[in-house]
């Protein structure tokens, strides 16, 4: 027979009312606290103050199990009429599994050999009127999982391992950073002019200033304002927001770390990324191979480096270098198989640039599973990066591992009047319907006219980078609260 849960919902209310009736509080807010359940498990003999959720209850007779559980484990509690008292073991028929509980008492081992609390005091916490899902069968309908991740930590153990991960990783990177001289910094999250990157923004409006203003898709330009203002290492980890799909590599709010180091340039960027990886991965789960994505990943240093037209010649056998027109660009690339809407893409595009990058994007990113620099890309996709000594190109790199790119990188551009030629060119892009154009900053382009120290900046998409740690295969796994359709709620029934 299946119990509604508006049913057990009345039925522990109507307990509530019972609990007051002994003259005990159900939502204290004193709360004694002295040891962890992983500290208890240790401690054979001695006499524990813990807390905890009661993930089960059997009830007895004149005694009861249950067991406790906090951030750092679960064990078992044996009451005992006996011991406790009739008050406080009318208490103990009261209780159900979700409650949150305090104990105090002597750690025994039970006759079965189980290391367990038998407390001589209990104190109830928090009376739960909604029943947790059932311990065994868990949460199995994904989008519930993410729509109610209370629950979803509560009765899947690894999702709350993987917001550890995603803890200790973040610190990490924090520690490696400061410990070499970096200077957290916080920029903008509303931005008058949105840039640092291709994407759609979200819109909101400021009904004082009587304007529309940005949530930043990138903090990039305002860290490089912080680099002309004098500081030399600055870095900012931070959520950032883009307008775009939601699919197991994309959330439209994502946290990004980026950096802008003085006096350095995209080499140097690669190298501290390949030192940085291995040292976040250490210090969060404490190994640099993983399995993710049905691959073995090792960050081993060093990376595997190659030019994006290099990697397109390896993995497509196509000899960009030889081209000289759109027209051997057309004809080389009707060899590649691509659909309707693809071609239709393509046909759209103008530079061999734009082609190569389309190229590279749909026929060899997901080809590169060891960790993987490609560098150089094409200046007409790269506004923002420094060019080579081939003009065509740019010091620009991004990471990839199992084929999904870890972070955008390069040499920042700090001529103002390639910039300013740069931003005319992305208008000519807009107007030819790229949404995504990068805007015209006129008051960074003021900023770095009173001079810009050459500059590397570098970035990481938190995100996916617990994705590896964690071998998770959505984003959403990573995300305490990733972004959902919303649910519709009929207040009139």
């Amino acid at each position: 027979m299946i119990i509604k849960t508006d049913k057990i919902r009345d039925e522990r209310i109507s307990k509530i009312d019972e609990i007051r009736k002994l003259e005990i509080d159900p939502y204290p807010s004193l709360v004694k606290k002295v040891h962890s359940v992983a500290q208890t498990l240790e401690m054979l003999g001695s006499e524990v103050s813990i807390v905890g959720r009661m993930r089960s209850f059997r009830l007895h007779g004149k005694i009861a199990f249950a067991d406790l559980q906090d951030q750092s484990g679960m064990i078992q509690v044996f009451f005992a009429k006996d011991l406790l008292g009739d008050k406080q073991y009318k208490l103990v028929k009261l209780l159900d599994t979700g409650d949150f509980i305090s104990v105090e008492g002597e750690v025994v081992k039970t006759t079965a050999g189980e290391i367990s609390v038998k407390p001589s005091k209990l104190s109830i916490l928090s009376k739960a009127i909604r029943p947790l899902p059932n311990q065994w069968y868990g949460l199995k309908d994904v989008e519930t999982r993410y729509r109610k991740r209370y629950l979803d930590m509560v009765v899947n153990p690894k999702v709350m391992e993987n917001f550890k991960i995603r803890s200790k990783t973040i610190s990490a990177l924090r520690k490696y950073l400061d410990e070499r001289g970096f200077t957290e910094v916080e920029t903008p999250t509303l931005q008058a002019v949105y840039g640092g990157g291709f994407a759609r923004p979200f819109v909101t409006y400021h009904n004082v200033l009587d304007t529309d203003y940005y949530l930043r898709i990138s903090d990039e330009m305002y860290l490089k304002r912080l680099i002309v203002g004098g500081l030399e290492k600055v870095y900012e980890i931070t959520k950032v927001f883009r307008n775009e799909g939601v699919d197991v590599d994309h959330n439209p709010e994502f946290t990004m770390f980026e950096a802008m180091i003085a006096y350095e340039n995209y080499s140097y960027g690669m190298d501290i990324i390949e030192d940085l990886f291995e040292y976040m991965a250490n210090e969060a789960v404490g190994s640099i191979k993983f399995e993710w994505k049905g691959h073995v990943i090792s960050l081993k240093k060093p990376w595997n480096r190659l030019t994006v037209v290099e990697a397109v010649e390896k993995y497509t056998k196509i000899k960009v270098s030889e081209w000289k027109s759109i027209k051997d660009v057309k004809k080389a690339v009707s060899s590649l198989q691509f659909g309707l809407n693809k071609l239709a893409e393509l046909n759209k595009m103008q530079t061999i640039g734009e082609i190569i990058a389309f190229i590279f994007e749909e026929k060899v990113e997901e080809k590169l599973i060891e960790p993987t620099f490609i560098y150089d890309y094409p200046v007409e996709i790269s506004p923002l990066a420094k060019k080579c000594k081939d003009p065509r190109y740019t010091q620009r790199f991004e990471m990839f591992i199992a084929g999904l790119e870890m972070g955008n990188n390069y040499t920042e551009l700090n001529d103002p009047i390639d910039l300013y030629q740069r931003f005319i060119e992305e208008k000519k892009r807009e107007k030819a319907g790229f949404a995504e154009a990068h805007q015209t900053d006129y008051d960074y382009l003021t900023a770095i006219e009173h001079g810009f120290p050459p500059t590397c900046g570098i970035a990481i998409g938190i995100d996916r980078l617990i994705m590896l740690f964690t071998g998770s295969d959505s984003i959403r796994e990573v995300i305490p609260f990733p972004t959902l359709r919303p649910v519709v709620i009929d207040e009139e029934n």
